[in-house]
């Protein structure tokens, strides 16, 4: 059974996504504690609300560093909703600018559509070779609740890196990231806990991987 910590740090559907992930088999522990974020196999990151109030609370448990250290020692991390957003280089709410974790180059900004926030049900577009959607099909719907998001990515392959997997979804015409895979990195713009059977499946997926 794979050990999988959602990190605590004031922000996201830390219960939510424990349920999700006991569904699926996972031993799974809520905590801000670095020895348990360091160990575990896995760690999710969830989050809801504002980029700058989600940095703030990441700050105090020195989420970022904690992030980092994992990364370095090829440990799987698993970004949801802001917590996705806040692995990019930065937020701008409302004209303010907010650093990020800074691990994909990139900003997050609201969604350039007739009616925001995107909330419901969606279609994504993943690659073929994707380790997360792998068994699902085109027309999957997940569930999105956002107002912002990565419209551009910039990160392409170089001759030592292999290019992330980049999955794409639209809200009114206008596109934007809805996952991506990279390496030990993982993270959707949708809430996977929150997305039936769906969400499930690609959760399932995340722990095999680990």
């Amino acid at each position: 059974m794979a050990r999988v910590v959602v990190l605590d740090y004031g922000s996201g559907n830390l219960r939510s996504a424990e349920r999700a992930l006991q569904r699926v088999g996972a031993d799974v522990e809520v905590t801000a504690d670095p020895d348990a974020v360091l160990d575990a196999d896995g760690l999710v990151v969830p989050g809801v609300g504002a980029f700058a109030a989600c940095m703030a609370g990441l700050e105090q448990v020195r989420g970022a560093r904690l992030i980092g250290r994992r990364l370095a020692g090829g440990r799987p991390v698993l970004g949801i909703c802001v917590g996705m957003q806040i692995l990019f280089d930065e937020g701008v709410e409302h004209g303010v600018r907010t650093e990020g974790c800074a691990e994909w180059p990139g900003t997050v900004e609201r969604l350039d559509a007739p009616i925001v926030p995107h909330m419901g049900w969606n279609t994504v577009r993943a690659p073929g070779d994707s380790v997360l959607f792998d068994g699902l099909d085109d027309d999957t719907r997940f569930y999105f609740v956002h107002s912002y998001a990565v419209r551009k990515w910039t990160l392409e392959s170089s001759d030592t890196l292999r290019a992330p997997l980049v999955t794409w979804a639209d809200h009114s015409g206008d596109p934007f990231v809805a996952a991506v895979e990279n390496g030990a990195l993982s993270a959707t713009q949708f809430h996977p806990e929150k997305s039936g059977d769906a969400g499930a499946h690609l959760l399932r997926n995340w722990l095999k991987s680990l």
